[in-house]
Parts: structure tokens; C-alpha cells; sequence
């Protein structure tokens, strides 16, 4: 029921989903005044939406601070590397592999192996049912990707049953208090999703630190371009903000991180 309605929230509070709203109601609506109002209302959130400049202070504002390499004090038992668009399953390609949005998670986490900051790798998520019964679930690429990059095939374990951040966490947790008991624990995912996903793993009673991938802020000096001119990729990187921040809230609202 959980996972039902968090995609039926994702749909009904997403940026795009709010201003397309705003102009339906506006269509029906017959007061002049309510009218423009609402269209303002939608340009408005647009326009704020798309900003770089502010996007980015906002980027800036929520993704954890850079943790760097060289600075990684010891060995973990663990690099958790969590899975959800690490590999473009849908793609109609035979034998090339797609990285998908989040697809610098693996390269952080074979970074990480190959420093020997990590001695295991723990890849958790599910794929659809077809991929999965192939074993060609985005989890399996991303291991056969490590393994050809030179990761042992033993270094490498799975968890596929998860659906969304919590269950990453709870199924996670009992492997690794199954066979690593009083390990020490890295968190590998999207600097954007790391808040929730470390949450998610201490209500689970796992104590873990992180390493961000695929940081979307960054620095941006005031120029007009960015201050002015709204721009798509903008949006898009509002978008997955925004999408964040209302799971982190529901999450916390339900106990869940």
C-alpha cells in the first residue's frame, strides 16, 4: 500500500504535475481575476523552477558535503551501493550497457574497491520481474560491469527484493548483521538521496558512513544567463530536488527515516 500511494504522491506533487494543474484550472475557471492569478501563479513557478541560480543554492543547500577519497580514514567491511537507475534496462541495445541517470554510483563505489576503502561490495534493489528471472536486472549488469573492471566475482553480493529506499535498508540490514556482524559500513547512492537513505539505515540499526555519487550543485557565479534566463536542464534538476524533498518528508512523517 506504502509503495502505491509514494508513486501516487511522486505523480500529483511533481513541478510539472503542479503547473499543468494550475493551467487546468484556470481553463475552467470563469472569474477573470482567479484566472490570471493562477496563470501568474503557474509562469511564477516556472520561472523559479527553471532558475540555475537558484536551483543550484538550493542543489548546494540539501546534497551533503564532499566527502574526498584521500581522506577516507581506514577499510570498510561494506560498500553499500544502492541500485535505481544504475543501468538503462529498457534500452534496445544487444550488447552495449547504458548507464542510466545514477550510473556514477558504480563508478564511485569501484573507486572505492580498487583504493581499498571497501573490501565488499552489497548491491540492494529489485528490477522488473522479467529482467530479474534472466538475471539481467540492473543489480547483475552493474556487477558484471565491476567484475570486468577488475572487482572478484566474490566481493560482490546481492539484494533484490527491494522496491524503494526503506526496503533497501531493512533487507540490507539483515545481511549484513547476518555476515558481518560489528562491521563498518559504507553508504554509496546519489548525493541528492543520501539524507533519506541514511535515515532509512539508522531507523534500521544500521550505523554507516556515506560517499556521495553524482552530485548535481555545484559552483555558480552570478552571471545573466543564470540569474535570468530559465533553462530546461534546470527544471529537470528542480525536479529530482523537489521529488526528494517530499520523500524525505513522507519518510519522516512515517517513521521511516
Amino acid at each position: 500500500m506504502f509503495f502505491f500511494l509514494s508513486k501516487a504522491i511522486d505523480f500529483l506533487v511533481m513541478p510539472l504535475s503542479i503547473i499543468i494543474m494550475l493551467m487546468i484550472l484556470a481553463l475552467f475557471t470563469k472569474n477573470y481575476k482567479s484566472q490570471k492569478r493562477l496563470i501568474a501563479l503557474a509562469i511564477v513557478l516556472t520561472y523559479l523552477a527553471s532558475n540555475t541560480y537558484l536551483v543550484t543554492k538550493a542543489l548546494n543547500w540539501w546534497e551533503p558535503r564532499v566527502v574526498q577519497l584521500k581522506n577516507l580514514e581506514g577499510t570498510y567491511d561494506v560498500g553499500i551501493l544502492l541500485s535505481g537507475g544504475l543501468i538503462y534496462g529498457e534500452k534496445p541495445f544487444t550488447d552495449l550497457i547504458s548507464t542510466g541517470d545514477n550510473g556514477d554510483r558504480v563508478v564511485q563505489a569501484f573507486r572505492l574497491y580498487k583504493a581499498g576503502k571497501i573490501r565488499k561490495i552489497l548491491i540492494t534493489g529489485a528490477s522488473l520481474d522479467y529482467q530479474m528471472e534472466q538475471r539481467k536486472g540492473e543489480t547483475r549488469i552493474a556487477a558484471d560491469l565491476l567484475v570486468k573492471w577488475g572487482v572478484a566475482p566474490g566481493d560482490i553480493l546481492f539484494e533484490e527484493r527491494a522496491r524503494n529506499t526503506r526496503e533497501n535498508a531493512l533487507y540490507s540490514a539483515r545481511i549484513l548483521k547476518q555476515k558481518f556482524p560489528n562491521g563498518r559500513y559504507m553508504l554509496i547512492t546519489s548525493a541528492f538521496h543520501m539524507r533519506r537513505s541514511l535515515g532509512c539505515f539508522q531507523k534500521a540499526g544500521v550505523k554507516t558512513d556515506y560517499f556521495c555519487a553524482a552530485y548535481l550543485g555545484g559552483y555558480n557565479g552570478i552571471t545573466f544567463d543564470r540569474l535570468l534566463v530559465p533553462d530546461a536542464n534546470a527544471f529537470a534538476d528542480f525536479s529530482v530536488l523537489w521529488h526528494e524533498l517530499v520523500g524525505y518528508v513522507v519518510y519522516k512523517l512515517t517513521g521511516y527515516a
